[in-house]
């Protein structure tokens, strides 16, 4: 029997709707953000969906008017209207702002340290 690949997922993904843009050189996108994590982010695939998943992307996820996470993003898989994308960069002001949203949604310390040694470890 083969494992799923929700099985294998190292970090917890946290569904969460906030004002979302992707972009890639001149093009950018308002997507729907349907769920991130430590790693990465999943979205709406937008249309039209004119991406070039041989160059990275950036992303901004506006929690507020002046409070942002920002990243750059590499797309990784394409299912069923969905875009999947890990994080290749992210600032430590992205990583802090996304390491207590991830805190506060678990409700477990417990399980963000765990999440975090394995970002570590990667």
């Amino acid at each position: 029997m083969s494992e799923h690949p929700s099985e294998r997922r190292r970090f917890k993904r946290i569904a969460f709707d906030a004002r979302t843009d992707l972009s890639q050189g001149a093009f950018t996108w308002p997507v729907k953000l349907i769920d991130l994590s430590l790693k990465g982010l999943l979205i709406e695939r937008p249309e039209p969906w004119l991406g070039n998943a041989q160059q990275d992307f950036s992303v901004d996820i506006q929690l507020s008017e002046d409070n942002h996470i920002a990243m750059d993003v590499q797309l990784t898989h394409e299912d069923h209207g969905q875009l999947g994308f890990v994080c290749r960069h992210i600032s430590l002001e992205s990583i802090e702002r996304l390491r207590r949203l991830i805190e506060f949604n678990l409700g477990d310390p417990h399980e963000l340290e765990r999440e975090l040694g394995a970002l570590i470890e990667i």
